[in-house]
């Protein structure tokens, strides 16, 4: 099983969370009480290995960003499931190929096009705010002698929906022979470029990573900046993706920063680096049994 207790600020006031989790129950407590709905805590969730999955396919790519942005944007979230549910409808029609279908399909690609600029606008809006956090942490913790963008690659203009529908109609025979829209906001990529080169392509592994963490760390100050408060963060080892001194830029950074952390290692060079960051907390765990506290 496991037990939490936590304490957080929702509007101005403290609010105790507990919750104890085992394979077959889930119970959850607000200040002592039994409470059913799930709070929706902000955190960002950071393991070295979910770059791998990051690089590897744009879904994960789009799905990053969906999640993150759609923590700052309600509204944004809000467009994003009235665009799946149009999507969906969408290619149900393409795929009944009847002649009443093509009617229907006119007839919702107006709001298909509307909703699909407001997502688009609020993606690059997105890009925009992040990239200066994310090209000044990346050269605070991993290398001053290179340098990082973001751009959204997209056949979409945010601002010029008859464009889009004129490509839409173009896009039709091909999208009643595929029998789904290959043409939308679901298509979008982001491109973290790495000197100007594309980093899927031209990037180690290693630089990769310390693109996407920088990427992580970029959110939680935007975060900041945005909400008023910090998310929690959640880091599983990182160590082992980054060489000594760069992990020491890294413990560097978090002893700056003003946002809590809890950080998994069992990297004992890492964890007396991370003791010297002032008000540490340790945990140790031995054979799954917490040692000492």
């Amino acid at each position: 099983e496991i037990i939490f207790s936590s304490l957080v600020r929702e509007r101005g006031e403290k609010v105790s969370y507990s919750a104890k989790l085992t394979p077959n129950s889930f119970e959850l407590f607000q200040n002592g009480k039994p409470f059913k709905k799930r709070p929706k805590i902000p955190l960002v969730f950071i393991n070295p290995f979910d770059a791998s999955n990051f690089y590897s396919k744009a879904s994960e790519r789009r799905r990053w960003f969906d999640f993150h942005l759609g923590q700052l944007d309600k509204e944004y979230s809000a467009s994003l499931r009235r665009y799946h549910t149009l999507l969906k409808f969408r290619n149900a029609l393409l795929e009944d190929r009847q002649r009443y279908a093509r009617e229907q399909l006119k007839a919702i690609d107006s709001e298909f096009v509307k909703v699909s600029q407001a997502l688009t606008l609020s993606r690059e809006c997105f890009l925009q705010e992040i990239t200066p956090y994310y090209e000044r942490i990346f050269k605070d913790i991993f290398s001053k002698n290179h340098n990082v963008s973001l751009h959204l690659e997209t056949n979409i203009s945010s601002g010029n929906s008859e464009k889009f529908k004129s490509l839409l109609v173009e896009n039709s025979v091909k999208d009643f022979g595929a029998r789904f829209t290959t043409y939308g906001p679901h298509k979008d990529d982001y491109l973290l470029l790495f000197d100007g080169l594309n980093s899927v392509e031209f990037c180690s592994l290693g630089q990769q990573k310390m693109s996407y963490l920088s990427l992580l760390f970029a959110y939680i100050e935007l975060f900041r900046y945005k909400i008023g408060s910090f998310p929690i963060v959640l880091m599983d080892d990182v160590s082992g993706e980054l060489d000594k001194s760069r992990w020491e830029n890294l413990v560097q950074y978090l002893g700056r920063g003003k946002f809590q952390t809890l950080i998994t290692t069992a990297n004992e060079a890492f964890k007396n680096e991370l003791e010297k960051i002032e008000g540490t907390k340790k945990i140790i765990v031995t054979s799954g049994l917490v040692k000492n506290a």
